[in-house]
């Protein structure tokens, strides 16, 4: 039985990879920024991640903490709660991760700089302050949500590509260097998931529905649900001789 700790994990594919530990017979703490600054869709409440763990707790043990992986101080204490809570940490998912759309020169820097601050240097931040954690783990294991946006880009998304295109580098990095450690470090890319992202955003004002953009996206015909990406991610988690990989979950729309 492993203790994992999900940023992220309030709701969407995050709590879609809690779902699938929980399943396992796996203890969960979710973590998740509920309340903060408005964005281009609605972020976690902290009404839904109390929903999440009133749902989920059917299937076993899972906690919930407050967490901006912004913040090296706020991510020290979502390790330090999953430590007392479990008596360790075995797996961090680095799920947490923001998106925001538009052609480059219209682009805000702002909105930039939030984009990488969340979704790459929030897992410098969660990695930093998971590490002993980890190394005290007799089967420890770093799993990063990337994107297949990170394999092959897509106009008006520069910087969500960009940034999910360092995070697949940054895991294989971290996998070389934390190899003698025992940790492995993998990443999940998903592709179509119908989340806030894809409905409050990425399709919103776009003159065709979610069903549509399916079909001519992606060749098995259906979106990826979050307990796809969850399976996938448990996978990566546990299995003892894999690292370095980005795993694509995306019914076939990137091949390699």
């Amino acid at each position: 039985m492993a203790s994992v700790l999900i940023t992220g994990g309030a709701r969407g594919i995050g709590k879609g990879i809690a779902t699938a530990f929980l399943q396992a017979g796996h203890r969960v703490m979710i973590g998740d920024l509920t309340g903060g600054e408005d964005w281009n869709y609605d972020l976690a409440t902290e009404g839904e991640m109390a929903e999440t763990i009133t749902e989920l707790k059917n299937f076993g043990n899972i906690q919930g903490v407050n967490l901006d992986v912004t913040n090296s101080a706020s991510c020290d204490k979502a390790v330090a709660a999953t430590v007392s809570a479990f008596d360790g940490l075995d797996i961090l998912c680095n799920n947490a991760g923001v998106l925001a759309s538009g052609l480059i020169e219209e682009f805000a820097e702002a909105d930039w700089d939030r984009v990488f601050d969340v979704n790459v240097k929030g897992i410098y931040h969660m990695t930093r302050s998971a590490l002993d954690a980890l190394r005290a783990s007799s089967n420890a294991a770093i799993v990063n949500t990337a994107s297949i946006a990170g394999k092959k880009a897509g106009r008006t998304l520069a910087a969500y590509s960009a940034s999910k295109s360092a995070v697949i580098s940054l895991t294989q990095s971290l996998a070389l260097e934390l190899a003698p450690d025992g940790i492995r470090v993998n990443a999940i890319c998903p592709g179509i998931v119908g989340t806030a992202m894809w409905h409050d955003h990425l399709i919103a004002n776009q003159g065709e529905t979610f069903e549509d953009r399916v079909r001519e996206l992606v060749p098995l015909g259906r979106p990826s649900s979050i307990l796809d990406i969850g399976e996938g991610v448990r996978y990566l988690a546990t299995a003892e001789n894999v690292t370095g990989v980005a795993l694509n979950v995306a019914g076939g729309m990137v091949m390699n």
